[in-house]
């Protein structure tokens, strides 16, 4: 049996320019930015994680199904720091596909592509209008550097690091750009 790709969510920043959770923020649809997204990547990958703050997580683990949500103490050191806790706790993950829960807008199948492209020595990026987005595929040789990682700088520094191992994948979703950091964002991403 071929060993799982699984979700990393990370939602432990701290929503500084929305003002309030932009993770509670409701969407036309009356889901919020935080359950709209894990119901997304739900449909895409039975193994996922949740990584929060503490203060964060009874409110997000009424909106996060039979996701597990892990509580991060150290969250403010940053998205490095947060993701490094999170692969300590994949167990034996073939590949993860680190997704940001401020991004409701990618397609369910954008995931399932992504996911399908990881191999345990592959970075897959998705690119969009000849951009780079989100959510970055990491396979399991990558894990220890994902582990080693501190401070605010995410899992992208090691595209540049292992330059070769990195595979665009083309999608057809902009939903992969649209991450929410004002309001204003989260209007605008809506009426599109």
């Amino acid at each position: 049996m071929t060993k799982p790709i699984g979700a990393i969510i990370l939602a432990a920043g701290f929503s500084s320019r929305f003002g309030s959770s932009k993770l509670l923020a409701e969407l036309l649809n009356g889901k919020s930015v935080f359950q709209q997204t894990t119901d997304r990547i739900a449909e895409a990958f039975p193994n996922r994680i949740v990584i929060t703050r503490p203060e964060m997580t009874p409110q997000l683990q009424k909106l996060a199904k039979e996701t597990p949500i892990l509580s991060f103490e150290n969250a403010d050191q940053g998205m490095g720091a947060t993701l490094a806790f999170a692969v300590q706790h994949i167990g034996d993950w073939e590949g993860c596909v680190v997704c940001l829960a401020d991004m409701p807008f990618i397609e369910t199948s954008t995931y399932q592509r992504i996911a399908k492209q990881v191999t345990v020595d592959s970075i897959v990026t998705p690119i969009f209008d000849s951009r780079v987005g989100n959510p970055v595929a990491f396979g399991r040789r990558y894990f220890a550097d994902l582990a080693a990682l501190t401070g605010d700088s995410g899992g992208r520094g090691l595209t540049n690091k292992y330059p070769k191992a990195v595979r665009a994948l083309q999608v057809t979703d902009p939903g992969i750009l649209q991450d929410i950091d004002t309001p204003g964002e989260l209007a605008r991403y809506q009426d599109a």
